[in-house]
């Protein structure tokens, strides 16, 4: 009997974390009956590897898209058209983001066209095809990735921190050099032999990467004594430099998720567009959250805050008043994911009633994967 198959039409913006979004729901369809046959489809700007390293898929497709322009007609024509099952991203289907991205809209209208199923055509949280969600994942990196790592960063008795001072956004998104600074002079003032790994991409190969710039990381050493560098090395290798890591400390980025996917916790030094809304089940983290009313942030697209003078322009939430306003918060954060003294769960309920009572109670804004925030409250 053939295999029902599920494809997972999950096109969207190209940022990694929404690759791992991808790779949750098709763990999620494979739970859900594990003889099915799984395929997904990416836009090829983001991190198609990590689709390689997960179980749950069985096949990989990419299109070639920019989401502020239609596509051309043929941009589905090497995906085969029949499936039981397509399931595409519900982003695909909203106005407001047909609004910003066109590209996005004729790509889901092209889909329309191109596939024909036996079950239906339908998006990601739909009654059918069968779902199961919540569940860990887990990508399986490279022997060769982990064995570089191991060399790389070597056991040690102290914290190992890996940080990630920005992600693909504008420079003045994130934190300036000098609170950047003040960050990490804290973590070494309380723990002195804390190990610093410093990672981003800073070559531009048309997919993502950091607004760093080298001279900046390398100011950054200097005011740490013990560093290490996952820089402008591969996806596998930075991920297996992450997989040894305590913890990655960054802004909100999507990189942050594809740690969580190699089972390490996040601290966020959480602001600007996005609250955190992927969480990996067993996998601690730990959110700074910002006071909405000082340090404005968590607006929808087209609604971004008049930046604050900050060494330059800078987002009111990664502001050097902001940055000292949660140092203390943000160091303690390193104390609770290096202690282990909180377990996934007890991460979800504490993030779940801080986030709760920020947004005045309004649980429609506290959207996340697999829906996992609210069932915390």
């Amino acid at each position: 009997m053939q295999r029902e198959s599920v494809l997972v039409n999950f096109v969207y913006c190209h940022p990694v974390g929404h690759a791992v979004e991808a790779l949750q729901y098709c763990l999620g369809y494979r739970r859900a009956n594990p003889d099915r046959r799984i395929a997904v489809v990416l836009n090829s700007a983001t991190a198609v590897d990590l689709a390689a390293w997960c179980d749950a898929i069985d096949e990989v497709y990419t299109v070639d898209i920019d989401v502020f322009e239609p596509p051309t007609a043929d941009v589905l024509a090497h995906i085969p058209a029949e499936w039981d099952w397509v399931v595409d991203d519900p982003r695909g289907h909203q106005k407001w983001q047909h609004d910003f991205f066109p590209g996005l809209q004729r790509y889901y209208e092209l889909s329309a066209e191109h596939f024909r199923t036996t079950g239906g055509h339908t998006q990601v949280g739909a009654p059918e095809p069968a779902y199961q969600a919540r569940n860990p994942l887990r990508l399986n990196l490279p022997a060769a990735a982990r064995d570089w790592a191991a060399e790389l960063l070597p056991q040690h008795d102290a914290p190992t921190i890996a940080v990630l001072p920005g992600g693909s956004a504008e420079r003045w998104r994130y934190p300036s050099l000098a609170s950047w600074q003040r960050i990490l002079g804290a973590i070494t003032d309380r723990w002195p032999q804390a190990r610093i790994c410093f990672t981003g991409k800073l070559a531009d190969d048309g997919r993502t990467s950091t607004g760093f710039a080298r001279a900046e990381f390398d100011a950054l050493a200097a005011t740490v004594p013990n560093t290490a560098w996952a820089l402008d090395v591969p996806l596998d290798r930075q991920l297996a430099a992450m997989q040894r890591c305590d913890m990655l400390l960054s802004p909100h980025t999507g990189f942050a998720f594809a740690a969580l996917a190699v089972g390490t916790p996040w601290l966020a030094l959480a602001g600007n567009d996005w609250a955190e809304y992927y969480f990996n089940p067993g996998v601690p983290f730990y959110s700074v959250l910002p006071d909405l009313e000082r340090f404005p942030c968590y607006v929808m697209l087209g609604n971004t805050p008049e930046p604050v003078d900050d060494d330059g322009p800078r987002s009111p939430s990664m502001s050097a008043a902001r940055i000292d306003a949660d140092l203390s918060e943000l160091v303690d954060g390193v104390a609770r994911l290096y202690d282990g003294a909180a377990d996934f769960d007890t991460a979800m309920r504490d993030h779940a009633t801080r986030l709760h009572e920020l947004f005045g109670g309004r649980t429609e804004l506290m959207y996340s994967v697999d829906d996992l925030l609210t069932a915390y409250l």
